[in-house]
């Protein structure tokens, strides 16, 4: 098996990367950062998220694991201090990999520049500088509703705990092949009015969000934020890749639900 190993800055992080790297040698488990078989994380969920953007060009190839430095997220399944114990599941057992929906993002420009294209694991947002976002959002090709507010969030199921969440959107078991819809502030009065709702939108359809011709909009897919001049419209779609992660001991869903937001402790 190869593995490469992505950490943050900090300095806990660091010392726990040194150390698993030892570790790995000593079992004779191969470091590989170019074509690895299995990418573990070393911080928190931000730090699972810039691995997964590093190597989200070989998702067909690659399984991915995160150890917390701090407390268990929903991407991350083993803590700093059982470094002993994941070594020896890696070293005697390769184990399956559970997969995750990922959110096709393609961006298209007024001036004929090409499309951008980017795959997000937890959400990608649309915002306008300081004024307000005027929007038609059009679902499979049809206009569904003009949007007016802050701007907008599209998540994955695993995504719809974070940003999402925040705004009102549903919690979503990431078994159901679909993506999330949910406002930011939306205007409502007598004269403009949204549904108000998030919506859940099925892996067999696609959503387009034609923006009004302004330079000051931005785009964010995961923690990266994407500024560009001259958008016309932002797709989305459930891509065709998936994340897989390895299932060596995989935390079910919905207890990583509870110990985030419930569960004392």
């Amino acid at each position: 098996m190869k593995v490469a190993i992505v950490q943050n800055h900090e300095e806990k992080s660091q010392v726990v990367a040194q150390k698993l790297r030892e570790m790995l040698k000593k079992a004779n488990i191969k470091i590989d950062d170019q074509r690895p078989e299995l990418v573990i994380s070393i911080g928190g969920d931000g730090t699972l998220l810039s691995a997964f953007h590093r190597f989200n060009h070989r998702l067909d190839e690659v399984s991915f694991l995160g150890v917390h430095t701090g407390h268990l997220g929903f991407y991350t399944d083993w803590r700093d201090f059982e470094l002993e114990e994941l070594v020896d599941s890696l070293s005697s057992n390769r184990g399956k990999s559970v997969s995750y929906p990922l959110l096709d993002v393609r961006i298209t420009f007024l001036d004929g520049k090409p499309d951008k294209h980017f795959l997000a694991l937890n959400e990608s947002t649309i915002k306008r500088g300081n004024r307000t976002m005027v929007a038609d959002i059009l679902i499979k090709d049809e206009l569904f509703e003009r949007f007016r507010g802050d701007g907008l969030s599209v998540s994955t199921p695993t995504g719809s705990t974070a940003y999402n969440k925040s705004v009102g959107g549903a919690v979503i078991h990431p078994s159901i092949n679909a993506f999330q819809l949910a406002e930011i502030a939306s205007l409502n009065n007598r004269v403009f009015r949204t549904l108000g709702s998030p919506i859940v939108i099925a892996h067999t359809e696609w959503l387009e969000v034609k923006l009004q011709d302004s330079k000051d909009y931005l785009v964010t897919v995961d923690q990266l934020d994407i500024e560009q001049d001259n958008i016309a419209s932002v797709y989305y779609r459930i891509a065709d890749e998936r994340i897989h992660f390895a299932s060596y001991r995989h935390m079910h869903f919905w207890r990583r639900v509870k110990d985030a937001f419930i569960s004392e402790g």
